[in-house]
């Protein structure tokens, strides 16, 4: 009997911590604040913290250096906007059919039934609930229509773009948005959402704010300004030398952000999250923006490594110890349920959450790994990392072919092979065929794409 009571309570200790601490209402005003970054079409190598070294990122850097890097981070797709209505749920986008991109804020996307399931309850919505201040700066491209609007998803300020793209240069343009009003923007928009993000933390620093700040950089156009195309004068190659000046730009604008937090001593009460959306975007070995993915193999659009592999990182000053490395796999399906149980609001089963709590897990407070298996599907391409094996099957005109098509089903070994360049499929059949059922199985739980 009493090795029972035992193991109900090392279960019920575990459980607790999975969950993170419950704070009363009445502590409510001591709530972290919430900083989610995230950058678009970002290269896995242009980071310094990812090894990069001819692109000064001192203040994204910043965030890894001073709490936790992942050197298994993933998104559950290789597009923009299926990856960020992932993030926004903490759910597989696939399981409620928001499986491909959108589009714009086109003829497809204008007639209404094409963003983000009105289904789905999103991280600003739960922060919302819970008292937060919730804000959005950037990208959307989760919906066009009114019913999408970020305002009608929970949070209450937005200032940014609807879309998938926009050019950077906005004197003569009215397609960005403050609220549900058109405006044109004098300043380059990398910078412009820099000083959105600091007027934000700036205008709510007496309650518990959640911030998802949604950068385009580095997205196609590829469009710089001239200071900071100057500054990278010994880059040759122009559209290396434009992403660079790009680059520079982001980590400029969150460097502002970083520095308002510190001045308005937030700093060590802000959980802050940085990722790219997916990785950075070839074609047939050409890049499209500049980006480099070195080592992975794959680019955006494709279920490789180089597709959905990417920069994450965590800092929350005196909860996370600075210089942490994490190893194990993760993914940004994790930044909701980690975030909530930071700030110590309940996670109910019912929302059915795909991401788990990884504070436990970066302090050491729990054994064993996030995830034993991801999973990944986008159209016909899919893929499955269980442990260190990964089955995967690619779009080959994306890589190399000049027909389209899909590649047969390829495993390689990821601890031994990041660079997916040995197939072990006619070697270990008997793995294929275990992940194969493991991923089937998973598939049969999804939803038909919605578009």
């Amino acid at each position: 009997m009493q090795q029972i009571l035992n193991l109900i309570g090392r279960t019920l200790a575990v459980s607790l911590a999975l969950l993170g601490p419950v704070i009363s209402a009445a502590d409510a005003s001591r709530r972290p604040n919430i900083l989610v970054i995230v950058a678009d079409d970002l290269g896995y190598a242009d980071l310094g913290f990812q090894g990069g070294t001819d692109i000064p990122t001192p203040y994204i850097n910043s965030i890894a250096g001073n709490g936790a890097r992942f050197t298994n981070g993933y998104v559950s797709g290789p597009y923009c906007s299926p990856t960020r209505a992932g993030l926004l749920t903490g759910r597989y986008q696939q399981r409620f059919g928001h499986e491909f991109n959108p589009g714009g804020e086109g003829a497809a996307a204008g007639k209404g039934e094409i963003g983000l399931p009105l289904s789905e309850t999103t991280i600003a919505n739960r922060f919302k609930d819970a008292g937060y201040v919730t804000g959005l700066v950037g990208k959307w491209h989760l919906g066009a229509s009114p019913k999408f609007h970020p305002q009608n998803r929970g949070f209450d300020e937005y200032f940014g773009f609807l879309g998938g793209a926009n050019t950077y240069f906005n004197k003569q343009t009215t397609s960005i948005l403050r609220g549900t009003e058109k405006q044109s923007e004098p300043t380059y928009l990398t910078d412009a959402f820099g000083r959105e993000a600091v007027s934000f933390v700036d205008r709510h620093q007496s309650k518990p704010f959640f911030l998802y700040l949604a950068f385009n950089a580095v997205h196609t156009p590829l469009e710089a300004d001239e200071e900071r195309l100057k500054k990278f004068s010994a880059i040759n190659e122009s559209q290396r030398r434009t992403y660079a000046a790009m680059l520079s730009a982001m980590d400029d604008a969150v460097g502002n952000v970083l520095k308002k937090l510190r001045e308005s001593q937030l700093e060590e009460n802000t959980l802050i999250f940085f990722i790219s959306d997916n990785g950075g975007p070839t074609m047939r070995g050409t890049t499209i923006n500049g980006s480099i993915n070195t080592p992975l193999r794959g680019s955006k659009r494709t279920t490789l490594e180089g597709g959905v592999r990417v920069p994450f990182a965590i800092q929350w000053k005196g909860q996370i110890a600075p210089g942490t490395v994490f190893d194990r796999p993760v993914i940004q399906l994790d930044i909701q349920p980690t975030a909530l149980a930071a700030a110590g609001l309940e996670i109910r089963a019912e929302w059915k959450f795909d991401g788990v709590n990884l504070l436990p897990f970066i302090k050491g407070q729990a054994t064993g790994v996030p995830h034993e298996t991801l999973y990944w599907r986008l159209g016909e391409q899919n893929a499955i990392r269980h442990g260190d094996w990964k089955l995967v099957q690619y779009d080959l005109h994306v890589e190399s072919s000049p027909t389209k098509g899909v590649s047969q089903k390829k495993l390689y070994h990821l601890a031994k092979d990041v660079g997916e360049t040995r197939d072990l499929a006619a070697d270990y059949p008997d793995k294929v065929k275990e992940l194969e059922k493991i991923w089937q199985k998973w598939n049969s739980e999804l939803v038909k794409p919605l578009w």
